[in-house]
């Protein structure tokens, strides 16, 4: 406890008595008698050989159940195990390098560390540190080339994370960075240490090829990342169908499905060569296990073919679809059980894109606007 508050009373003996009161604080002056605490009691750690002076190796994590000005700032110290300058040690606790070691000259350290915190007299803590020497990385860093397909409205992207680079590496104590190239970073960045590609706000519609790459720290690697950025317009909302699936997550469909379904309906709604397909979302049906995918089909003129067209070409290709993936059925008007006389159902159907939804997968990633059914009977 490191503070009372008392309220004391003095009261006199006339008739009638009388008193008044005074808040009285007392404060508990910490001692400064807890010793700093490593976590965990001790270390090991290794490093690669003929890495380049100063490089990380270890952060040395260190506690202490006194109050701030009895505990850190902490002071450390490597007492014995670095008789030749091989290491440095920073005010943080972030054990460095301080030579390029040699897998042949020594492959192991024991160093002595110790803490020491700021109270007064100070109190001091010890930890042993296991530093393995090993051979330089020998395997290059692998990644598999990733394509983005974007869909936005016009003008309208508010950027976001779009995908990730899937890179591994044989040499078990490897880190990899990503990096990209420097004239691409006003468009989309990449994060250096789990690679997570980024788009800003505004793309354009079009094609982008990334310079990306990665790092084990002695061998770069190039990465192809490419991006389709597509912008609907609002045309191609009035002219939508959705084909419902069963039993798919979203990462399944792009992953495994997309392509080759995506060839198969061209074969089946294409009219002409120059037609062309645009998938404008896929999302999951809530409480459900099925999957919405929404798309249209534009002309060479530039109109849209009408759903009512459209559906009755994918109800005479529907077994050849469902060679793909299952089909749980082909909606133009979802009506959602309203008993619409005559079916005088209309439909509405509004984007948000602002909110995307980004479904990635080791090599295809697909970002797409959240969309909205607004369904009435029109009696």
């Amino acid at each position: 406890i490191s503070g009372y508050s008392l309220v004391i009373q003095a009261r006199d003996s006339g008739s009638p008595p009388l008193s008044s009161s005074v808040t009285v604080n007392v404060d508990i002056s910490d001692v400064n008698d807890n010793s700093p605490v490593f976590t965990p009691a001790n270390y090991t750690a290794v490093i690669q050989e003929n890495k380049p002076v100063g490089t990380s190796i270890l952060q040395l994590v260190v506690t202490d159940k006194d109050s701030f000005h009895n505990g850190p700032p902490f002071t450390f110290t490597i007492l014995t195990g670095n008789e030749e300058e091989e290491f440095t040690l920073d005010p943080h606790g972030v054990l460095r390098s301080a030579v390029i070691f040699k897998h042949m000259v020594s492959t192991e350290y024991v160093l002595c560390v110790q803490a020491k915190d700021s109270g007064k007299p100070q109190q001091v803590s010890h930890t042993y540190v296991q530093v393995r020497v090993i051979e330089e990385s020998i395997h290059k860093p692998t990644a598999i080339p990733l394509e983005i397909f974007i869909v936005t409205m016009e003008d309208d992207f508010p950027g976001g994370v779009i995908g990730k680079i899937h890179a591994t590496d044989q040499d078990v104590y490897d880190v990899l960075t990503y990096t990209l190239k420097s004239e691409q970073k006003s468009l989309f960045k990449v994060n250096g240490h789990d690679g997570k590609i980024i788009a800003l706000g505004g793309l354009d519609n079009g094609k982008y090829v990334l310079n990306v790459s990665v790092s084990d720290g002695r061998f770069q690697v190039p990465i192809d990342v490419v991006v389709h950025v597509e912008q609907l317009l609002q045309e191609m909302l009035q002219n939508t169908v959705t084909i419902r699936f069963e039993n798919v997550s979203p990462e399944d469909f792009v992953g495994l499905h997309m392509h080759g379904f995506r060839r198969t309906l061209r074969n089946a709604v294409l009219s002409q060569k120059q037609d062309s397909l645009h998938i404008i979302s896929i999302q999951p049906v809530a409480g459900s296990n099925q999957l919405d995918m929404l798309f249209a089909v534009q002309m060479q003129s530039g109109g849209f073919y009408k759903p009512a067209y459209l559906i009755q070409k994918l109800t005479n290709a529907r077994r050849h679809l469902e060679n793909v993936i299952r089909i749980s059925a082909i909606l133009e008007k979802n009506c959602s059980g309203l008993d619409c006389q005559e079916q005088h159902c209309e439909q509405s159907l509004s984007i948000d894109s602002h909110s995307l939804m980004t479904y990635s997968t080791a090599r295809i990633s697909f970002v797409c606007p959240r969309f909205y059914r607004n369904v009435r009977c029109m009696c």
